[in-house]
């Protein structure tokens, strides 16, 4: 099997992913079976003036570093669990050391598979605003619905100073749920939880829509390549997204 690497950039979502991972290994392949994992964990900190300065060149480096390490682990591809991140992954991935799984890219193939055609997205402001899941759903013509500006702000605070730092609050939650009821009744199919820590207080059975809960996702395709004897397609660059069957 292939080892996976876990580039996180926030902890909450990437212990969840690593979790994820683990399990799903289990449910491919037995108990307390799963692919090699390794994980590191440069501070969000560090990287956060840059990103509100909009210098993604300093972010990329703090990106970068945390692909080396896992590279240096022994990892053969990388992922990482923060959507937002994948706006300056897109930038520097050809010139990384390991090949990845874009965490939009995974999302949109569960959407194919489902015929969705109008979806709402939760995430940071970078996320709801950027051209992350613009470009990847507008390539499948998937119309992507976000909150109206206040609830994106809101969501975004919310995001920053309390779930990436493991706050998780009742109000907070119901915060969420609304948010996704707004966008059920402006015809949404489906949610996006386009932040890896939305699913650590939006789930199936608080949602008013169906979620795409992207960190969970994101970790099942990862099991999929470890497991899968097909070799890397690339050796930098995102790899294709292999179907799960």
């Amino acid at each position: 099997m292939k080892t996976i690497g876990i580039a996180m950039h926030s902890v909450e979502g990437g212990s969840l992913c690593l979790l994820a991972a683990c399990h799903a290994g289990e449910d491919l392949l037995g108990p307390h079976m799963h692919p090699t994992v390794v994980a590191s964990t440069v501070p969000m900190a560090l990287s956060l003036p840059a990103w509100r300065a909009g210098d993604h060149r300093a972010v990329a480096a703090f990106l970068a570093e945390g692909v080396q390490r896992v590279a240096a682990a022994g990892a053969d591809f990388f992922v990482c669990p923060d959507n937002t991140a994948h706006i300056v992954l897109e930038q520097i991935v050809d010139a990384l050391v390991l090949p990845g799984l874009h965490i939009a890219e995974v999302v949109c193939q569960e959407i194919a598979a489902r015929g969705w055609t109008r979806v709402g997205l939760l995430g940071t402001a970078w996320t709801m605003e950027g051209p992350i899941y613009a470009r990847a759903l507008g390539g499948r013509g998937v119309e992507c619905l976000v909150p109206e500006a206040s609830m994106r702000a809101r969501l975004d605070a919310a995001i920053f100073d309390e779930l990436c730092r493991g706050i998780f609050r009742p109000e907070t939650t119901a915060l969420f749920v609304r948010a996704v009821e707004e966008l059920k009744q402006a015809g949404a199919e489906a949610v996006i939880l386009g932040c890896t820590e939305i699913p650590l207080i939006v789930n199936a059975e608080n949602s008013p829509l169906p979620t795409l809960d992207s960190t969970r996702l994101l970790a099942l395709y990862a099991v999929r390549e470890a497991v899968s004897e097909e070799p890397l397609a690339l050796r930098a660059g995102w790899l294709p997204v292999r179907p799960v069957r």
